[in-house]
């Protein structure tokens, strides 16, 4: 039975019809897949398109006078050169440097809007309520009023343009446009985390169900199903995508986990910023890297990880890539291993299985617009 405890998004009975397997995900029931099965799903994504519910996300609406100075304290990127209409990949760090989430930054006219992830909504919403009076903001939690629909692969574009008007081709890669998805009501974005073409579709939750089936019934003939957990999770890991609670989480730092790209320093004052600084200037202990199995093993969260026979840490996230048809995966290992061709070994079933580091992405050919 199900744990009473537990949320459901406004899709949760679109996933009961369809037959997927639910599972318990950052406090809600969630489909982890559906009866045609995690690899058909992943395949799907890949050559046509997948319909993803992710309305477990947390959406904080951020206004006033100094909404942008608000923003650029507690995120780690500059979100002074957003435009309106674009999104921002940052990340929320505390005074110490370490990371509370990563999260996304979109910039309307008016107002910003943090996209943050399901696991950490109340945690992320208590930090980030601190700093309102000091600069003045109000924020506004509208998760549950939001309902975020994924569709991803090479047919997304497609599919959606047979149910809006919006110039989907004018909208570039992590840009968004508000429009209406089949008479209703929708942010249109052009972002995703499975390395392929797609849209994220913020809709009322009063419309979500409807908007989900149209979709479906719309992308049939092109090869549109629904997918769930277990594929958004080895198409995120083929393309080196960090998941929150794997890859990164509070003890550690954006500088260790890769994400140094999204840290500027030179942006003026932020939350964590001087602890970042003295550890970019000491240099970092460890790095999250890629690695490529050189031997047949699916290397699972929290194998082992060995260096020269020593052991350093364990598999952070690992997939046998239904892609490529080999084992991959991500883990922190000592900086002075972190180079790619190093040799290392993720022990699975007490044997040391010889492995790369590599840089991702490992699925190279995806049809995301960068």
């Amino acid at each position: 039975m199900a744990d009473a405890t537990l949320l459901r998004t406004p899709l949760y009975d679109e996933h009961v019809a369809l037959g997927a397997k639910i599972v318990p995900f950052a406090g809600y029931e969630m489909p982890v897949q559906y009866p045609t099965g995690i690899t058909a799903e992943h395949h799907a994504v890949r050559r046509a398109a997948g319909l993803f519910d992710v309305s477990h996300m947390g959406e904080f609406i951020v206004r006033g006078e100094r909404a942008l100075d608000f923003v650029q304290h507690v995120s780690t990127n500059d979100a002074g050169k957003v435009e309106v209409g674009q999104a921002q990949y940052s990340s929320l760090v505390n005074e110490q440097g370490r990371v509370l989430d990563d999260l996304l930054v979109y910039r309307f006219a008016d107002h910003y809007m943090l996209v943050v992830n399901g696991a950490n909504h109340d945690k992320d919403w208590a930090w980030v309520s601190r700093f309102a009076d000091e600069f003045g903001v109000e924020l506004t939690d509208r998760s549950d009023e939001i309902a975020l629909l994924a569709l991803q692969g090479p047919k997304a574009q497609e599919i959606l343009a047979r149910l809006t008007e919006t110039d989907l081709e004018s909208i570039r890669y992590y840009r968004f446009a508000e429009g209406r998805v089949d008479g209703k009501a929708a942010i249109i974005s052009r972002t995703g985390y499975t390395g392929e073409d797609g849209f994220e579709l913020y809709v009322a939750a009063g419309d979500a169900a409807a908007i989900w089936r149209r979709l479906l019934e719309t992308g049939a003939e092109d090869g549109l199903i629904a997918t769930g957990l277990g594929c958004r999770d080895s198409l995120r890991l083929e393309m080196g995508y960090a998941l929150y609670g794997n890859d990164l989480d509070e003890g550690g730092s954006p500088l260790e986990g890769g994400l140094g790209w999204i840290v500027k320093m030179d942006k003026g004052d932020f939350v964590g910023r001087e602890a970042l600084a003295a550890e970019k200037e000491a240099g970092v202990k460890r790095r999250l890297v890629g690695f490529v199995l050189k031997e047949r093993g699916f290397p699972r969260h929290g194998y082992p990880v060995e260096v020269n026979g020593e052991l350093v840490g364990e598999v952070t996230s690992g997939v046998l890539s239904p892609t490529l048809g080999i084992g991959i995966g991500m883990a922190y290992v000592p900086a002075s291993a972190a180079k790619p061709g190093t040799e290392i070994g993720i022990v699975i079933r007490d044997k040391a299985v010889p492995a790369e580091v590599a840089r991702p992405p490992f699925h190279k050919q995806g049809t995301v617009r960068s």
